[in-house]
């Protein structure tokens, strides 16, 4: 098992900058591609961002790219993302899940069913 853990969500104004954390205690991630997925009230679940587990690829969806940056440092067990010039369309609950992926698959790394394991969310609210 696997148990994530995201922090670092909040109320922010429009423009302003979040860094959400994933984490987890109980396992490492070293081996596990690691997702950021949010959800809107009312909305599905949409992919915002992914990392391999080793970090040397990334994904941005089309909603956030250049506006987002994905990371991980494998030895603190931790994936970070980073939001810049947030928007109120940005307000949803944030939401990171890890699934081993080997070779890295963007197609696999989209699709918020393939994926094992889910941490509780973290809420972020953009005002205007």
């Amino acid at each position: 098992q696997v148990h994530l853990v995201e922090s670092g969500g909040g109320l922010v104004q429009a423009g302003a900058s979040l860094r959400l954390s994933c984490t987890t205690s109980v396992r490492s991630l070293r081996s596990y591609a690691v997702g950021w997925f949010r959800q809107a009230p009312g909305k599905n679940r949409e992919f915002v961002a992914g990392i391999s587990w080793s970090g040397g690829t990334t994904y941005d969806a089309d909603s956030v790219r250049g506006r987002s940056a994905i990371s991980r440092d494998n030895a603190k067990n931790t994936v970070d993302l980073e939001m810049t010039t947030l928007e109120p369309e940005d307000t949803a609950v944030y939401y990171c899940a890890a699934r081993q992926m080997d070779p890295f698959d963007t197609r696999v790394l989209l699709d918020a069913s393939n994926y094992n394991y889910w941490g509780p969310g973290t809420q972020v609210t953009v005002s205007s």
